[in-house]
């Protein structure tokens, strides 16, 4: 089970003067059905992402658990890049094929989250994905689903063939087309955002978003103005609303300001 979250905090001064503060905090729970947790979070900056495994009692935790090992590895060697994600997670792939408890073809992971770099010396944010984990932005008081679910049910609405209402409870709603896993090691969908003042992030497995709506996530964060209240809001009500499945959250907020002077007390980070 999770105990209350933690915030952490990061400053990153940009060449052009501008000073950025990233707050986060992240917690995961087994839930109220399940017998274990088979979801993994990493949120160590620049890094921010869910994993939430899949295949058998002990094979979705192998998985998630590697991948983001693995993740923590690129991010203690001091440089994250599209690039060395996806060779963690053939490293992680390597890892998840070779384990002795790994016998289940659909043995493997989700992955999803950001990641803070600069571009032209500026700071952007990088988004990936894959599988039904899900990244939102709140921006401008408006809250948007920012990765796009790698499952049949998504594949079906897109295709026109169901709506998003007839999604809910849909037989395949836990059918995902992707993953991190011994079958593929295919790189993950990226996007890239800006940096502005003010964003909120939240980083979920779907555990968080059985129990809650969109509505329900943006009316959280509404109502919890630090990144580790708004985790333990989220997870609170997630548990509350049953809690089916492992739940897995991450809340980064933005704080971008002018420097009075321009002055650095922060070395950038690496440019990919």
């Amino acid at each position: 089970m999770s105990q209350g979250s933690t915030a952490h905090a990061r400053e990153v001064a940009l060449a052009s003067g501008d000073t950025v503060v990233l707050s986060w905090a992240g917690a995961t729970d087994t839930g109220r059905r399940r017998e274990n947790n088979q979801d993994s979070l990493l949120a160590e900056f620049p890094l921010f992402v869910v994993a939430d495994g899949m295949g058998g009692h002990a094979g979705g935790e192998i998985a998630s658990q590697r991948t983001i090992a693995r993740l923590e590895e690129a991010v203690a060697a001091g440089e994250i890049t599209t690039q060395t994600i996806e060779t963690a997670l053939v490293a992680a792939v390597q890892d998840i094929t070779a384990h002795p408890d790994t016998t289940d073809e659909g043995t493997g992971t989700t992955l999803t989250g950001v990641f803070f770099t600069l571009v032209d010396d500026d700071a952007r944010w990088v988004s990936l994905n894959i599988g039904d984990s899900r990244v939102y932005l709140l921006r401008d008081g408006a809250l948007e689903q920012i990765t796009t679910d790698h499952s049949v049910v998504q594949e079906l609405i897109t295709a026109g063939r169901l709506s998003p209402e007839e999604a809910e409870g849909h037989p395949y709603s836990n059918v995902i087309t992707r993953a991190v896993g011994v079958s593929e090691a295919l790189p993950p969908d990226y996007r890239e955002f800006s940096v502005r003042d003010g964003d909120r992030f939240v980083i979920c497995s779907d555990g968080l978003t059985k129990e809650l709506t969109d509505y329900g996530i943006q009316h959280f964060l509404g109502l919890n103005a630090t990144p580790d209240a708004a985790v333990d809001a989220m997870l609170s009500a997630a548990l509350e609303n049953g809690g089916r499945d492992n739940v897995t959250i991450i809340v980064v907020d933005v704080r971008r300001s002018a420097s009075d002077d321009g002055s650095s007390s922060t070395a950038p980070i690496p440019v990919p």
